[in-house]
């Protein structure tokens, strides 16, 4: 099938992990033989309106990000692709409301990705039209369904389509135990929460622990200065943002993950620490989706404060160390990209009925 991706946007211009999502969906299905589209502002070198960057063919729809703009040409590019199925973000919302509006003309079936809303980008209202448009929107946990759902949207129209790893890489991956207990989270920013980490470290100072924190950002300087702080700098290693090559090894070498952000669509970190066979422990958190992937889970616990964190550290320790956990196989970048398929088709059969 041809599938247009409709997004202002690209990682080149905005390296969110919505984005990110929405690239490593586009070359999945490029894999499998798919034509993708991904009409985008420009953000190659040099006027051609063409780019083609492992082997997905970017379009220009403008010159560089101008959502007024993209906004209005959008229309005719969507007709010019002539697409089976479009593949729109939520953000801008007017971008995915004008998506939908021109191909409900077009008889073209529109699937939103909705990752979470940016206020700077759009209204309540707008974000609203933008949900209800749609044939379907995927969102990628139950936390996100419920925020899109109180937009009026009918529940068979949202489906859960979560973040996913490369098992392959889990399984194959040698193991570094450079640490017991480990943080991951790209960004790591004002939502990030790893202050509740370190506190919860804080109260272990007289055991026998290493720390390692994964990942980059803007608040990494103020966790630096909060593990010196609580003195415990010298067990805690920050390791700054690292490749799945380079953080699973060291996932399948630790005995617990803790996951204590403050809001999480989906919490692609902890994830990948489960399927390493570490122990999830997730402070919960009423803007994060992370409880729903420790929830009836063996080695998943849920705490609401640093201090159960630490109770729970200590708790693990009979718990036998894993490096692999197949529980979550069903994560494979793979089986999600199969749902994302049969989600396309789905559409198209329905807008093919009437």
């Amino acid at each position: 099938m041809r599938v247009a991706v409709v997004s202002m946007d690209t990682p080149a211009t905005d390296d969110s992990r919505a984005l990110r999502r929405t690239r490593r969906i586009a070359e999945g299905l490029v894999d499998r033989g798919h034509d993708v589209v991904w009409l985008c502002a420009r953000w190659w070198d040099g006027e051609g309106k063409e780019f083609l960057y492992r082997d997905v063919r970017y379009r220009a729809v403008t010159g560089g990000p101008a959502a007024g703009a993209f906004r209005s040409k959008l229309p005719f590019s969507l007709r010019r692709v002539d697409p089976t199925v479009v593949h729109a973000t939520n953000v801008p919302p007017t971008h995915a409301t004008t998506a939908a509006t021109t191909c409900r003309l077009l008889r073209t079936p529109v699937v939103v990705d909705w990752w979470e809303t940016d206020g700077d980008c759009g209204s309540s209202g707008q974000y609203r039209k933008a949900a209800r448009k749609p044939d379907r929107v995927t969102v990628p946990s139950e936390t996100v369904r419920t925020a899109v759902r109180e937009h009026d949207v009918p529940a068979n129209d949202v489906c859960v389509l979560p973040e996913s790893v490369a098992f392959e890489t889990v399984r194959s991956a040698g193991v570094d135990d450079r640490a017991d207990v480990v943080y991951m989270r790209d960004p790591i920013d004002g939502d990030a929460n790893v202050e509740s980490f370190l506190l919860a470290l804080a109260e272990l100072r007289d055991r026998d622990w290493r720390a390692a924190v994964i990942g980059d950002g803007s608040g990494q300087g103020t966790a630096r200065q909060s593990a010196a702080d609580l003195r415990i700098d010298d067990r805690v290693e920050f390791l700054g943002a690292l490749e799945p090559a380079e953080f699973v090894p060291i996932l399948k070498g630790a005995h617990v993950f803790a996951q204590t952000a403050t809001r999480e669509p989906f919490a692609n970190g902890l994830l990948w620490a489960l399927a390493c066979g570490c122990v999830g422990i997730v402070e919960y958190q009423a803007g994060s989706s992370a409880h729903e992937l420790v929830e009836n889970v063996d080695r998943g616990r849920l705490v609401t404060n640093p201090q159960e964190l630490a109770d729970e550290i200590v708790a693990c320790a009979d718990e036998p160390r894993e490096t692999i956990n197949e529980t979550f196989s069903g994560f494979d970048d793979d089986a999600v990209l199969d749902e994302y398929v049969a989600t396309y088709e789905a559409v198209v059969d329905e807008r093919g009925l009437f």
